[in-house]
């Protein structure tokens, strides 16, 4: 590597060293993702039964492992196809930037997968084997998202699939594995965290537009342009919160979960920062509030059903 060959946005990116290089290659930011379900899911489970805090914690912890093995997935994928660079912006950087080898981001991504089956094991022997099933099918399409012939993340269907998976799948497993029954109010409150969650990837996708449409990719942010997919963003988060509201007065989501609207304030924050920027790294804190707004909300909505159990 080329040590006098430096950027603007290399100098900004490449600050930590040491442990906090592995720290990054999870791209902490993002694992709101996998622990907002789980713990949504817990929560509205906890309404309706006693929960079992080991299964709970096995939960979590599988599931972060999944979005772990996720990110570095992207990460080894991305960089073999030639897409990452020492000034690449939203990446751990820990290949491009760190020199460390891809095979052992590889092999790490599949360590944490094999440690998320071993926690699968147990999950299903303390509740049901068809856990097994559909964990399994989460991880094939966390490797699918940048992995394979195909990868889901180069099309429009990106955020649909993060969504879906990551919102409605674990908030029904995380359901299901403390109360034995799947019901259908626990699909209606999926939806607005799913949309979140695909909120993170559309505004992710926003932030990497120019680069992506470089490289080929056809997202929905390049298919739409940016002012129209910041415009869909926008729609994202009126549907989750008129959704909340409504599931409010329909008796799904107890009145403590209006709580949770108060994450429209982050959100409002998000269309402000992508307002008028054009670099990937000035709609970096855009992207880091979209997360921020899924973690306020799913907590706001977890601590409700938390509270309504109680009072």
């Amino acid at each position: 590597m080329n040590s006098t060959n430096h950027s603007p946005i290399k100098d900004e990116l490449n600050k930590n060293e040491s442990l906090q290089i592995w720290w990054r290659l999870l791209r902490p930011h993002t694992l709101t993702a996998s622990i907002v379900p789980v713990f949504v899911g817990t929560m509205f489970a906890l309404t309706h039964s006693h929960i079992n805090v080991l299964l709970f914690l096995a939960m979590l912890l599988a599931s972060i492992l999944i979005q772990a093995a996720t990110n570095m997935f992207n990460e080894y994928y991305d960089f073999v196809l030639g897409l990452d660079n020492e000034s690449s912006v939203g990446i751990g950087g820990t290949i491009v930037r760190d020199g460390i080898s891809p095979k052992t981001v590889l092999r790490l991504a599949l360590t944490f997968f094999a440690i998320a089956m071993l926690l699968g094991v147990y999950i299903c022997v303390a509740s049901s084997w068809w856990v097994a099933v559909i964990g399994i099918v989460c991880m094939l399409f966390g490797y699918l998202y940048t992995g394979g012939p195909y990868p889901i993340a180069y099309t429009p269907f990106g955020e649909l699939f993060s969504g879906f998976f990551m919102g409605t799948v674990i908030i029904g497993i995380s359901f299901y594995i403390q109360t034995s029954v799947l019901t259908s109010s626990v699909i209606w409150l999926s939806i607005p965290v799913a949309i979140f969650i695909g909120s993170i990837m559309l505004s992710n996708n926003i932030r990497d537009l120019d680069g992506d449409k470089e490289n080929g990719r056809k997202t929905v942010a390049i298919l739409l342009g940016r002012k129209n997919a910041v415009r869909l963003l926008t729609i994202l988060f009126i549907t989750a919160f008129s959704l909340t509201a409504a599931y409010v007065i329909a008796g799904i989501l107890p009145i403590w979960s209006l709580l949770a609207l108060l994450s429209g304030i982050k959100a409002v924050d998000v269309i402000r920062k992508f307002k008028g920027k054009k670099s990937s790294l000035e709609m970096m804190p855009a992207m880091a509030a979209t997360g921020k707004t899924n973690t306020i909300y799913g907590f706001l909505i977890g601590l409700s059903l938390l509270i309504s159990n109680y009072v």
